[in-house]
């Protein structure tokens, strides 16, 4: 049916009607005081998200504009850094580290294995010389389904008492728990089309005064992404380009629509429609390829056995309109993605449910009883 297709997948995410309406009024002059305006409570509202009192600065840009602007504006050519790679993006930060200059020290684990907190642990309490100047990794793993443990690796990195950590939260903030000022974390990046609510087009990146301090002696080269200037701009409520204007209005809606459901709330949602994909997901008889206990609460990845994951993608797109992620790199065909972070209700995330049941038992390739993955979801998602 025309219209009618439901993204599962890990961005873009489903855009509520609300922001939708925002995002199409007319635009408004970007020097203007009712501009200066929605940038001051849109600032306040993403320190509010990121429950910090640093700057949260706004570019025009994807997600990945934000990651590099995390490194340009803090390091410098030759510097020593720690990058954890346990996935997709994970091997993106090593990929923009080297591209820039810097001395990458590569911390692996198996896609769907949370990186190992211990490891960053022993190699920061061995740099005696404090060469290593920041330790750079992926919260939320979106190729794999795989949560992170940031707080504790957050932790080792102050203990080592000079390094900073960089944080890719595309697909974490908004989706759970990020406290930057408890967790001591100096530099975020995060994207519009993922827990915002948003369609794309604004990344968000959040600096400490400790990464500011590093911003001062850093000599990689930078222009559009020099945050500098966006600093500037944002003490004057501001911008230093010509900004997304209707992005901001949709930015705006779009949080305040978070502020009335609570942060905790917020959090509560994901975690719950996690749990509840993947209790659906085992009752189908279908494993989990994410590690028992560090699932990410924005995507869920399925590791169908003997199973094409991407004939199960399409037909479920062609029979239900519902659009599920597919495997990444040496994953494809092997694994397929569904997504619950954003704007996803229960009704979602049960019927996704359904229509993979469903399809499994059209191609014959199922032999659980039918409903025993909906009934499975539908207690989990009656826990309130």
């Amino acid at each position: 049916m025309q219209d009618k297709l439901t993204l599962m997948i890990p961005g873009p995410t489903p855009v509520p009607e609300t922001v939708l309406k925002a995002l199409g009024r007319h635009p408004i002059g970007h020097r203007s005081a009712e501009f200066q305006s929605i940038v001051e409570r849109t600032t306040k509202q993403l320190q509010w998200l990121h429950q910090t009192t640093n700057d949260v600065l706004t570019i025009t840009g994807s997600g990945t504009a934000a990651m590099e602007a995390g490194i340009i504006n803090t390091l410098s050519r030759g510097d020593k850094v720690i990058c954890g790679d346990n996935g997709k993006f994970g091997e993106r930060w090593v990929k923009v580290a080297k591209a820039y200059g810097l001395e990458v020290q590569v911390l692996k684990a198996k896609w769907g294995q949370p990186l190992n907190t211990n490891d960053f642990r022993q190699l920061l309490e061995t740099d005696t010389n404090k060469e290593i100047k920041a330790v750079i990794l992926t919260h939320s793993e979106t190729s794999t389904g795989v949560i992170n443990d940031l707080e504790t690796i957050s932790k080792h990195v102050l203990n080592h008492g000079h390094a900073i950590t960089i944080a890719d939260c595309v697909t974490s903030i908004g989706a759970c728990n990020i406290p930057m000022n408890d967790w001591g974390i100096d530099v975020i990046a995060s994207g519009s089309q993922k827990g915002y609510m948003m369609p794309p087009g604004l990344s968000f990146i959040a600096m400490s005064k400790r990464a500011w301090k590093f911003n001062e002696i850093s000599n990689l080269p930078k222009f559009y992404l020099d945050l500098k200037p966006y600093k500037k701009t944002s003490d004057k409520n501001s911008n230093p380009y010509t900004p997304a204007v209707n992005l901001y209005f949709a930015l705006e809606a779009a949080l305040t629509m978070m502020q009335t459901e609570g942060l905790q709330s917020i959090f509560a949602r994901h975690a719950r429609h996690r749990e509840a994909v993947h209790a659906g997901m085992k009752a189908i008889g279908l494993q989990i390829f994410s590690e028992e206990g560090y699932g990410s609460p924005a995507i869920t990845a399925i590791s169908p056995q003997n199973i094409d994951a991407e004939q199960l993608r399409k037909e479920v797109k062609e029979k239900f309109d519902i659009l599920l992620a597919g495997g990444q790199d040496h994953l494809k065909g092997k694994v397929f993605r569904i997504g619950h972070l954003g704007f996803v209700n229960d009704r979602d995330v049960l019927t996704a449910v359904a229509a993979i049941e469903a399809t499994l038992g059209d191609l014959g390739i199922n032999n659980v009883k039918t409903g025993a993955g909906v009934a499975a979801t539908a207690e989990i998602l009656q826990k309130r």
